[in-house]
């Protein structure tokens, strides 16, 4: 996934934490070998390089992402898109791509409505040409992914971290709630942020750490400047981390009124001249009111 990730938990008096560190690896290993752009034999490329009309069987992770990313693009009108693989690639966030590709091709056999997802069996149907990229939202599933084995090993109480995208569940041994600074853009006077993460996830979209790499599916290039950041609360890592994407898709007014239509929260940064300026929906201003 190209970063890196922490594990803070109360130590139940059972636990072996080297025997708890080799399992969680394994299971971050295997949805790596499920869903990286980057490994030339995951599960996504060989879906990637598949002849039209084929039908690829997908593993029960795999299957849980595309549906969900499957859901916010429908929610969001196309805002969140998993099929813009071609055009990251191009633009050099991806794999390679074949001699003589552009990015004309790529926008035109691209579009979440061209995919065919039968969740019953699991199958995903490659209409041709077309190229996943779950970057947006395969990171808050790894991070549901570990808090869910950590919770099957009889840890309650622990905060996940990946690449910036939290969880907590349960509390500290202090009896605090697990605080986290809500991640701001460098140089940015904003107001700190805490959020205790009581059963709750929290992840963050944006362009100021990777420069512009957030593609607007309606042209297959980098969304222009105006968002800096999106920040979204949820139950889940995996829906906080699509969502944070399909928001800053959006950007502050249509981000924020979907947000408030699907009780969504989110903050939403964007640059107004030197000064930046921060937009909540109701849920997360109601948040902050609690």
């Amino acid at each position: 996934m190209g970063t890196g990730w922490r594990v803070r938990l109360a130590r139940p008096p059972h636990l072996d934490p080297a025997a708890l560190r080799r399992d969680i690896l394994a299971r971050l290993a295997g949805l790596v070998a499920e869903m990286s752009q980057w490994e030339p034999d995951s599960h996504l490329s060989r879906f990637n390089r598949a002849p039209a009309g084929s039908w690829a069987d997908l593993p029960p992770d795999f299957a849980t992402v595309i549906a969900c990313a499957l859901a916010i693009a429908e929610q969001s009108d196309g805002a969140f898109d998993p099929t813009l693989g071609r055009a990251a690639a191009l633009l050099g966030f991806g794999a390679s791509v074949p001699a003589g590709d552009d990015l004309a091709a790529a926008q035109a056999e691209s579009g979440w409505r061209r995919l065919t997802f039968d969740p019953a069996a699991r199958r995903l149907r490659q209409p041709g040409g077309l190229w996943l990229d779950l970057s947006g939202i395969a990171k808050g599933y790894a991070v549901d992914a570990v808090a869910a084995l950590l919770a099957e090993r009889g840890i309650r109480h622990f905060l996940v971290e990946i690449g910036g995208e939290l969880v907590g569940r349960g509390v500290r041994p202090d009896g605090e709630p697990w605080w986290v600074a809500l991640e701001s853009p460098p140089g940015m006077r904003l107001a700190p942020l805490h959020i205790a993460l009581h059963e709750l996830a929290v992840a963050t979209s944006g362009d100021y750490r990777r420069g512009a790499h957030t593609i607007d599916p309606a042209t297959g290039r980098p969304l222009a400047a105006g968002v800096i950041s999106v920040s979204v609360i949820h139950e889940s890592a995996m829906l906080a981390d699509g969502w944070a994407t399909a928001l800053t898709t959006l950007g502050p007014a249509r981000g924020i009124a979907l947000a408030t239509e699907k009780r969504i929260a989110a903050r939403i940064v964007i640059r107004a001249g030197p000064r930046p300026i921060e937009h909540l929906s109701p849920a997360f201003a109601a948040m902050l009111e609690d």
